[in-house]
């Protein structure tokens, strides 16, 4: 099991919180044929935040795949046209959500907290939020 969250093109996404999480679901289906773990493909903007992330956050798998397995801040990355998805070791979940969040306001993309609270906070500052009663994943 990893701690995930991910980045999003902020212009490509829904800002209505049913739509968007469909639009997610839709996102992380990976059915395309497209090869998720090369970078080359998603926006400029999260080719700019992924290639500051893996500075300390080495990729698992792919072309910048980092050779040192004892890593613990080694990432699974899953790239797609419009999103990077991101699993993290629970041990490094603290760090990882201060990080991913800090660099998505950096480089202007979109953050959802999939294994936090379930926060979706666009660029410029909207944040669509669950109910504690009512986690982010019941609302399929």
């Amino acid at each position: 099991m990893s701690y995930d969250l991910l980045v999003f093109d902020s212009q490509a996404a829904p800002r209505e919180q049913q739509a968007f999480l469909d639009w997610y679901s839709t996102q992380v289906d990976w059915s395309e044929t497209y090869d998720y773990n090369d970078p080359a493909g998603t926006t400029p903007e999260l080719r700019s935040w992924f290639d500051e992330m893996i500075q300390n956050w080495p990729p698992m798998n792919g072309p910048l795949a980092t050779d040192d397995v004892d890593d613990p801040h080694m990432s699974d990355y899953s790239i797609g046209p419009h999103v990077i998805y991101i699993a993290f070791a629970w041990s490094c979940a603290d760090e990882a959500y201060l990080v991913t969040r800090q660099l998505a306001e950096k480089h202007q993309v979109g953050f959802f907290g999939v294994s936090s609270q379930g926060e979706i906070i666009f660029p410029d500052g909207q944040t669509l939020s669950t109910t504690p009663d009512k986690p982010w994943w019941k609302f399929w």
